[in-house]
């Protein structure tokens, strides 16, 4: 039987999703289809598969993503689909485990991807805060408040999202350090 679920996950809470939607495979729903916020799960074997989620390079259209999403299906790896540049996968569950990133540096470079989300959207909507809140100061153009307030809101929200990942790269840093 098929069920549909709707659930929101920040960028910067990526592994939470990720655990999410294996806690949800270990509890017999498998996913079967994503959309934003929209999760759509199949009955399965409790524990059958294992799902992992990875930010590509380039748009999953591209000939890069193409060939390596076609690497990881070679594998035994299932592509679930796409959100973006987001991609789900989703594999047997067997006696190893089922990990897109081989090492550390991979994971330090996927977070580098992510990092770029939260530091562009907080860029632009800080500057659009400042011109807004300029405009509300020096013109007197009561219209710019309400856009103001909401552009400095965005940009702290931003700013969470690329402290939070930030801190998840330092962690691995370090993690790396000591494993050298």
């Amino acid at each position: 039987m098929r069920k549909i679920m709707h659930k929101w996950f920040w960028l910067w809470d990526f592994d939470k999703e990720e655990k999410w939607l294996n806690d949800m495979a270990s509890n017999g729903l498998v996913l079967h289809s994503v959309g934003f916020c929209r999760y759509e799960f199949d009955d399965s074997l409790q524990g059958k598969y294992n799902i992992r989620l990875e930010m590509l390079n380039n748009m999953v259209s591209s000939p890069e993503s193409q060939n390596y999403i076609r690497f990881l299906e070679e594998t035994g790896v299932e592509h679930i689909g796409t959100l973006f540049r987001w991609v789900y996968f989703r594999k047997k569950t067997t006696s190893t485990p089922f990990d897109i990133f081989s090492d550390i540096d991979s994971r330090i470079r996927h977070l580098n991807r992510l990092l770029l989300i939260p530091t562009i959207l907080g860029a632009v909507n800080i500057f659009n805060a400042i011109n807004m809140t300029r405009q509300y100061i020096v013109r007197d153009f009561n219209s710019a408040l309400i856009p103001s307030i909401f552009a400095w809101l965005v940009s702290l929200l931003m700013i969470y999202g690329f402290l939070r990942l930030l801190n998840k790269k330092i962690k691995l840093k370090k993690q790396r350090i000591l494993h050298e």
